[in-house]
């Protein structure tokens, strides 16, 4: 009788550890998919801040247009770099934020047409890195 109570609490202790290890896991999975998700979406709105920049470059004539499209892209590298804290993705912002400053030095100096060729091909990266 007594076996069976040791038996029946080591069960007990084992299911209750199993139970907290299966939560544990479970809200960092949710935790980790969150962020993922976040990346996503933020990478998605980088894309978005682009193509206005793109359009901003190809028009020539607003400079103060460019230079919105460059803090909303700077806006959404800062969102995302609190909210991850994979190296890729933090590579991959910190890549793009040194392709949008080099561009607002170009715009600030007086480049109209600046060369954004950098900063899509760091937006790119971005996405890649972020696509679960």
């Amino acid at each position: 009788m007594a076996r069976t109570r040791r038996r029946s609490r080591r069960t007990a202790v084992a299911a209750a550890l199993a139970a907290a290890g299966l939560t544990a896991a479970l809200a960092t999975g949710c935790d980790a998919v969150d962020r993922a998700l976040d990346c996503v979406q933020t990478a998605d709105a980088i894309a978005d801040s682009v193509t206005a920049l793109q359009q901003a470059v190809e028009a020539a004539d607003d400079p103060a247009r460019l230079r919105d499209s460059l803090d909303s892209i700077e806006d959404d590298l800062d969102r995302i770099g609190d909210k991850t804290d994979d190296t890729d993705v933090d590579q991959a912002v910190d890549d793009l934020g040194r392709a949008v400053e080099n561009v607002r030095t170009a715009v600030e100096n007086g480049d109209a047409t600046p060369d954004i060729s950098p900063v899509t091909d760091a937006a790119g990266e971005l996405t890649k890195v972020c696509t679960p």
